[in-house]
């Protein structure tokens, strides 16, 4: 499926800043379910410096800096991306137990270092806790293969828990979600990576989009979607290396070639669409707009705009047209006349021309009264 993603930023400062530095996370990355197609930053107002470059997880970052006085800034990302339905990685084995998964990636001195490891420790918005470890138990049923575990806590966390955009801020702490049982797709990846953790699985967040569907009879609202999280956990090969699979428990479900990642990272601290350092600007407020399309539903709206263009331009090219073909038979009628005159002067001068000549009778004096 293509997907055209627009995700525009715009901040108001007050007073203005003067100088700034900033890091995003903005660029799709390619994986073995999407394809990047094309993306485009654009930034204003235009920066002093802008490099790209690869982070540790193989993120695409974009680093800018501004050292004018500005009262706003605008960045806007505009991407296209070829996505799949995400197929289970065939080194995985599928079967294999979580204790199994768990023991794997107990420390053992002189073993071979797994980079999946980086993902079993707690991180800033992920802790250890005990009521997580608490929450997860009851997935974890002995015996039971890892993945099983990780979409039977996906399924939980959606059945038990609401989805309330007023109800936490980017900096909540997850085990005050937890407590609370209600929160944003952030905060409930944030939970499911604590308790997969927590048990010893190796659990990381993953940054996005969803494609949402409008109601029935609705047009789709631009600038109306957001970013979205899910979780990505690792699976390990029978006798060696694995690979990941993704869950997203704010939906109970699998992503699909509905959902485009943008980023992965420990957690939302790694991956956070904008960061920045400012000098100046104590006040700010921000606005995010981000809009998921297929590319043929775009297209088709252009078609149409193209077609209602065409169709308000015809009447007045009618016009113009019976406009022209008027002045042409006026032209046509003029030159007639001038051809009739033309005639008309000539067969009088032929008519002068073959009679004696003499002085004009209109110049005469008029005869002698009786």
């Amino acid at each position: 499926m293509l997907l055209h993603v627009t995700h525009s930023t715009r901040y108001d400062y007050t007073p203005p800043v003067e100088t700034a530095q900033h890091l995003a996370h903005l660029k799709p990355m390619s994986t073995s379910s999407q394809r990047l197609v094309s993306h485009a930053l654009t930034i204003s107002p235009t920066p002093a410096q802008h490099v790209e470059s690869a982070d540790v997880y193989g993120n695409q970052r974009a680093f800018f800096a501004l050292d004018s006085t500005h009262d706003e800034l605008v960045v806007t990302a505009e991407s296209v991306v070829d996505t799949a339905a995400p197929l289970l990685p065939p080194a995985i084995d599928r079967l294999l137990p979580w204790e199994e998964v768990r023991e794997r990636f107990r420390y053992v001195k002189d073993s071979s270092y797994d980079p999946a490891s980086d993902f079993v420790f707690p991180s800033r918005y992920v802790p250890r806790h005990d009521d997580f470890a608490a929450y997860a138990r009851p997935s974890f049923v002995a015996g039971r293969p890892a993945f099983d575990v990780a979409m039977d806590l996906t399924l939980r966390m959606f059945d038990d828990f609401d989805y309330d955009a007023g109800s936490t801020e980017i900096n909540t702490p997850a085990i005050e979600a937890l407590a609370q049982r209600k929160g944003v797709c952030q905060d409930f990846a944030h939970i499911m990576i604590a308790c997969l953790r927590t048990m010893g699985l190796p659990a990381r967040y993953v940054s996005g989009y969803l494609l949402t569907q409008p109601p029935p009879g609705q047009a789709r609202l631009i600038g109306a979607d957001a970013s979205h999280a899910w979780v990505s956990v690792y699976l390990p090969g029978s006798s060696g290396p694995g690979g990941w699979t993704d869950f997203d428990p704010t939906n109970g479900r699998q992503p699909g070639e509905d959902y485009v990642t943008l980023a992965i990272g420990r957690d939302y601290s790694d991956v956070s669409p904008m960061r920045g350092v400012l000098h100046g600007g104590a006040r700010h407020t921000l606005g995010v707009s981000v809009t998921v399309r297929p590319l043929e539903e775009l297209r088709e709206e252009a078609r149409m705009q193209a077609q209602a263009l065409a169709r308000a331009e015809a009447p007045s090219q009618t016009q113009s047209q019976s406009q022209s073909q008027s002045q042409s038979q006026s032209q046509s009628q003029s030159q007639s006349q001038s051809q009739s005159q033309i005639q008309t002067q000539t067969q009088t001068q032929a008519l002068a021309l073959a009679q004696p000549r003499g002085p004009d009778p209109a110049t005469q004096p008029p005869f002698p009264s009786a």
